[in-house]
């Protein structure tokens, strides 16, 4: 049978003549091209208004309601199928995400989008606290909303989170099925929720908060929306756990690597420990010093170490660049106004350890109680393993300044029993000292400076050890004799040699020292004399008031002279009254005459001139040239004396009268 399918809201689609087969085919036609509900009616109307019988108006009926029936299922399962795609949707996308905060938001941003809800939120638990907190909100404007605490059984979320169970209200504050807090309230009432949803959000049996979907105005949610949130909450759940699980992995992971770069650290620690092990044994074996220890704690721990030998009062700087000199006299880092160095040095002595201070390290290098000396180590951070290893460095020091200080004082002591065998008199075989000399490396046939030294305020230890330094290091001699520091250095000029021991030994006790000077010897034989030729200076010096100066023979002027077994009467006498000498000769002037008379007449003008024959402005106007020529402290009462003793020289030399020949017989004694 044919028959015209019409839809149209002109076709005669109700007539009475229709068979069921028509009305059926009409009523899908209508579904086929989901049309609305109220086109449903008009089949029915037209054949009420065409007069079709109650059989034929009950069979369209019949045919309607189950049109709608149909229409009913087929939105239902669109609804559904565009919410399980969502849902797998959001499976996808939250598989993908590996931060927690990243999950959290796209679960609440996908609650409020499928459920077409103003607001969407989630709160967590709080173990440590027993209540759930706001945590992600979507759609929210109002910070207390935002900073909300939910009391465990106090508002909506309280309830689902303490029953593990769904619920929703269409009016909140007109419900009546949970208890009501005055801050919940007052935070949903600023952020102005009406109808509100909450299921639980469940991880491994365990309440880990709940998720949220609010309307600002009345709704009665349907089974199906909590049925969704449900199956969003579900799969939030796992994902919330996933990201969990990488946090946790992300967490083992970095703390994996921090351990590893511990435990790298550690072995680079004692591989390092292990080569200055090596190292320091080899040192002490091979006969090294505090120089090559320094050298090598640089190069092990990097910074900069700087060892102070307490014993010789030296010490010596090195970087991981090398060693920055040989040893100096001076320089402690404790001696330097640091007094949190001090203080560490005292802890490490007392406790045996290295000691931080600072960006530095400590560590005093001891025999027993006795401290030997310091090393400080700058510009690097320890662990416990290179704390040993500085320590060790410490303990290889202490070994070291010992064995240096036995073999010092050793040879101190021999080079001290020559020079006084040197001293002796009778003398003793001359080349037998020389040859004792020879093992000592030193050559008495080469010239040498006598200086004899006294520092009556200065640590005579400081004192004698910084002589026996200076002796060493230059390779002479050093000795104390009469209660006095000797030392036989080479060298030709007296005045030179000495003044730079005497500003060495000067620093070493930090107080004055006095020293007479005399040289260079000629030979084993002529250590004697110079010796007491130095001892008288350094007594006329003492005499004289001058503490902390130095000076030889001719440095003393007319005492020099008399206290000289080398007499130069000629040189006195040349350079006490030589400018004098040179001008009366060079212009014919008699300004020796005119001092001479002057010192005859007791230093009156008017006896002067009557003596020379001349004006007394005469005899003023020469003393002034007198001045200019030697000085205008000429006057002063030692140079007055040095200066008539050399007047009266000179007119014995005029006379023709000898006065080398006890020099003379001298020089023959000593050839």
């Amino acid at each position: 049978m044919e028959f015209e399918l019409s839809t149209s809201p002109g076709s005669h689609d109700a007539s009475p003549d229709r068979s069921e087969a028509e009305r059926q085919a009409l009523f899908l036609g209508l579904l086929l091209r989901d049309a609305p509900a109220v086109e449903y009616e008009r089949p029915v109307l037209r054949a009420r208004s065409d007069g079709a019988d109650a059989k034929t108006i009950a069979a369209l009926e019949n045919a309607k309601l189950a049109a709608l029936r149909v229409r009913s299922v087929l939105r239902d399962r669109q609804r559904r199928e565009s919410e399980l795609s969502a849902l797998f949707e959001t499976a996808n996308d939250l598989a993908g995400m590996r931060s927690l905060d990243q999950v959290l938001r796209a679960i609440v941003e996908r609650a409020r989008r499928l459920l077409g809800t103003d607001v969407a939120y989630l709160t967590l638990s709080d173990p440590e606290a027993g209540d759930t907190y706001m945590r992600v909100t979507s759609g929210s404007v109002s910070a207390t909303f935002q900073r909300l605490r939910l009391a465990p059984g106090k508002g909506l979320g309280g309830l689902v989170a303490s029953t593990s169970l769904p619920y929703v209200t269409a009016n909140y504050f007109a419900d009546p099925r949970f208890e009501h807090a005055e801050n919940i309230d007052h935070g949903v009432r600023e952020e102005g929720l009406v109808a509100i949803l909450g299921v639980p959000l469940r991880m491994n049996g365990r309440r880990v908060g709940v998720l949220f979907a609010a309307n600002r105005r009345e709704r009665p949610f349907a089974h199906s929306e909590v049925a969704l949130l449900s199956s969003l909450a579900t799969h939030a759940a796992i994902a919330i756990d996933n990201a969990n699980l990488i946090d946790d992995t992300r967490r083992a992971l970095d703390e994996l690597h921090v351990v590893n770069e511990r435990l790298q650290r550690h072995t680079a620690s004692v591989e390092r420990s292990a080569d200055a092990h090596d190292r320091f044994t080899d040192l002490v074996l091979s006969g090294g010093g505090v120089r090559e220890v320094a050298a090598a704690v640089a190069e092990v721990l990097g910074g900069t170490v700087r060892i102070h030998d307490r014993v010789s009062d030296t010490s010596v700087t090195a970087s991981p660049e090398g060693t920055a000199g040989e040893f100096a006299p001076g320089g402690d880092p404790l001696a330097e106004g640091d007094e949190a160095l001090a203080e560490a040095a005292r802890a490490s002595l007392a406790g045996g350890r290295a000691v931080s201070v600072g960006e530095a390290w400590v560590a005093t290098a001891a025999a027993g109680t006795e401290p030997l000396g310091t090393l400080v180590l700058y510009g690097v951070e320890l662990d416990g393993i290179d704390q040993r290893v500085l320590e060790r460095a410490a303990m290889v020091t202490a070994l070291l300044l010992l064995i240096r200080r036995s073999v010092s004082e050793t040879e101190h002591r021999v080079r001290g029993d020559l020079l006084n065998e040197l001293l002796e008199v009778p003398a003793r075989d001359p080349e037998s000292l020389r040859q004792r000399a020879a093992l000592l490396h030193t050559d008495l046939d080469a010239p040498h400076v006598l200086v004899v030294a006294e520092a009556p305020g200065g640590d005579p230890q400081r004192l004698r050890s910084a002589a026996a330094f200076a002796a060493e290091t230059t390779g002479g001699l050093a000795a104390v004799r009469g209660g006095r520091l000797v030392l036989a250095l080479p060298g030709t000029d007296p005045s030179d040699t000495g003044r730079r021991v005497t500003a060495e030994l000067t620093t070493a006790v930090n107080g004055p020292v006095t020293a007479g000077l005399a040289g260079p010897t000629r030979g084993p034989e002529s250590f004697r004399s110079a010796f007491t030729e130095a001892v008288r200076c350094l007594q006329t010096l003492r005499a004289l008031g001058r503490t902390g100066d130095t000076a030889t023979t001719d440095d003393l002027g007319f005492s020099g002279l008399l206290l000289s077994r080398d007499r130069d009467v000629p040189g006195f006498v040349a350079t006490t009254l030589g400018p004098l000498l040179e001008y009366d000769a060079e212009r014919g002037t008699l300004l020796v005459r005119t001092l001479r008379a002057y010192f005859a007449a007791g230093g009156n003008l008017s006896r002067a001139k009557d003596d020379l024959h001349v004006h007394v402005n005469t005899v003023a106007q020469r003393l002034e040239r007198i001045g200019r020529l030697i000085g205008e402290d000429w006057q002063r009462p030692d140079r007055a004396l040095e200066l008539q003793l050399a007047l009266h020289l000179h007119g014995l030399l005029d006379k023709g009268v000898d006065l080398l020949g006890d020099q003379a017989v001298d020089g023959n004694e000593d050839g």
